[in-house]
């Protein structure tokens, strides 16, 4: 068939260039990559806890959407639960968080607004803003004079969308400047809290309430794929915005709803976020460990990041899988991100720091930077 051909010269272009994505098992490496900054994903009370509850199923499966049969009392308490932990007036539980930042944004927001959005927001913001048909802008990251900038070229109603951390650089967003700015041109505010959700704040709670400024935001998604340990997102926010959601986000509407092993297992971690903070502390300890280790080096590029996540720039596809592939033959899991999915260039070393992560495999993994810095070094000595 043609179009087999045609889909084998993308492929065939793809791995010219170096960038062909592969899955790929870890095989027992120890985990510097993953998002599960705080274990909850191989937690054994979670797992335990689902063992106790399973016998009591009349079911696992949802077997429908949330508006015909797939609709149950405990999807409807865990949203009350993490509405309640995120002091919202609401929560709406989606299958992923890119269904539900496309989803929502695509259903709340129409042709004849504007959506300001920060240039490194995550794909499934920009799908989101793709359906939405608005007028969009991006402005430079995390630059207060740019949105101002473009705040004033908007029409219609205003959306700015940001993310708390961006999950490529692992910077974190100036909320309190642009919940200025929102409030002065009249804007509403997006805020995708996945990378800060059971990382920020004393019991993980999020980037706008550690701030305390959980009331000017519009719309906040919180997902559960990262230190959460599990998969689905809510949106949380006024229960108008609610209401309007289950009558128009297509997503949510046409999906099968979560199932309840899903939803138990997201309720269980809130709790384990609502009665203890140790994995956090632990998990900033090794973040600190991580930073202080590292500040010494002159020679690597390691983007600044208040957060769990790390890149070390390695430009080029050739020269960051080499790199990665260095680390990994010596048991530690990184992962290598490639352009396109960053700019050229900018290729890195993506490194996620855990609370189970210990002091020695930290140790070991500087180690590991600092002899592939001089590889490298001596790699480009030897061309020249």
């Amino acid at each position: 068939m043609l179009i087999n051909e045609k889909l084998n010269q993308a492929l065939k272009k793809r791995e010219a260039e170096d960038a062909l994505r592969q899955l790929r098992v870890s095989n027992g490496l120890v985990d510097f990559c993953s998002n599960d900054y705080l274990g909850f994903a191989q937690n054994e009370q979670i797992k335990n806890y689902l063992a106790e509850q399973l016998p009591g199923l009349r079911k696992i499966g949802s077997t429908g959407s949330r508006l015909l049969k797939g609709n149950y009392s405990l999807i409807e308490q865990v949203e009350n639960q993490i509405a309640q932990f995120h002091d919202a007036p609401s929560a709406l539980f989606f299958n992923s968080g890119y269904e539900a930042n496309s989803g929502l944004i695509a259903s709340v927001v129409s042709r004849h607004d504007t959506i300001i959005y920060d240039e490194l927001c995550h794909a499934s913001l920009r799908e989101g803003i793709r359906l939405s048909a608005a007028t969009a802008y991006s402005f430079l990251h995390n630059d207060m004079a740019a949105l101002d900038d473009k705040l004033q070229k908007a029409k219609g109603e205003k959306f700015i969308v940001i993310e708390s951390v961006y999950s490529m650089d692992g910077d974190i967003c100036p909320l309190r400047e642009i919940v200025t700015l929102a409030n002065q041109y009249q804007a509403a505010i997006i805020l995708d809290e996945a990378h800060t959700t059971g990382v920020i704040g004393n019991k993980g709670e999020g980037l706008a309430q550690h701030l305390g400024l959980q009331n000017q935001i519009f719309a906040r998604v919180h997902t559960f794929g990262k230190a959460i340990g599990s998969n689905g997102a809510v949106v949380l926010g006024e229960t108008v915005l609610r209401n309007y959601l289950i009558n128009f986000c297509k997503p949510f509407i046409y999906s099968t709803a979560p199932n309840y092993l899903q939803v138990l297992a997201v309720s269980k971690a809130y709790h384990l976020l609502q009665n203890g903070e140790s994995a956090i502390a632990q998990l900033w300890d090794n973040i600190n460990r991580f930073k202080f280790l590292t500040q010494r080096f002159s020679h690597i590029s390691i983007l600044k990041s208040d957060s769990a996540i790390f890149s070390v720039i390695i430009p080029g596809n050739e020269q960051v899988k080499l790199a990665a592939k260095y680390i990994q033959n010596a048991g530690y899991d990184v992962r290598a991100v490639l352009s396109p999915t960053v700019p050229a260039g900018k290729e890195r070393l993506r490194i996620c720091l855990h609370s189970f992560n210990t002091e020695l495999e930290i140790l070991r993994l500087v180690k590991l930077l600092e002899q592939i810095v001089t590889i490298i070094d001596n790699d480009t000595t030897e061309e020249a």
